[in-house]
């Protein structure tokens, strides 16, 4: 019977101490895309931001919000409105329209003229949101009682969602907006 010498030992670790969870070394060793989503195409593959009535539900339901985003010189009158059929969670501080049968979500509209407009929303709302569209239901018996605009919903991970509501003049109060808490204030008082 021939004896085969058995192989050689591993070299011992640089730190013999060091007790290194294998799970660690798993981690150290799976490549970071395993961890994170794909980056998104270009901007320029997407097609144009569209226009017309946009269904708010957030920080942008603060008109002197939106007059900033637009670089525009007067403050904007927005008209009171809900969706069917969807329903916020949280995203961190931020409200995240999601899908929700039978559910309403209270916001308010803005008309979007051009293109470009709706393109500096959508940058202001980050990739984590898409605008898609939605029968809007006004609630000021000015106009149509409906029409079809567009809503920003939320695409990014649904695992970074929580329960809870989102309130403007906390936020506003948070992000240091003191004259859109006084006006916000005012309206309220006028309604």
């Amino acid at each position: 019977m021939l004896r085969t010498k058995p192989p050689p030992l591993p070299p011992p670790p640089s730190n013999p101490r060091s007790k290194i969870s294998p799970s660690v070394l798993k981690l150290r060793t799976t490549p970071p895309s395993t961890y994170q989503p794909p980056k998104p195409p270009p901007s320029a593959d997407l097609p144009p931001a569209p226009t017309g009535p946009y269904f708010f539900y957030g920080t942008l339901t603060d008109p002197s919000m939106i007059a900033e985003i637009l670089d525009l010189a007067q403050e904007l009158e927005l008209r009171p409105a809900s969706v069917l059929g969807y329903k916020c969670k949280m995203w961190g501080h931020y409200p995240a329209l999601v899908d929700e049968p039978g559910s309403t979500v209270e916001g308010a509209v803005y008309h979007v003229d051009t293109v470009e407009d709706g393109e500096r929303l959508a940058a202001y709302e980050t990739r984590n949101y898409r605008a898609e569209s939605c029968v809007v239901r006004y609630a000021d018996n000015q106009g149509p009682s409906q029409d079809f605009g567009y809503a920003f919903k939320f695409v990014g991970d649904p695992r970074e969602l929580t329960e809870g509501n989102f309130e403007l003049r906390t936020w506003l109060r948070r992000m240091g907006r003191q004259k859109a808490v006084d006006k916000l204030d005012a309206r309220m008082r006028r309604d």
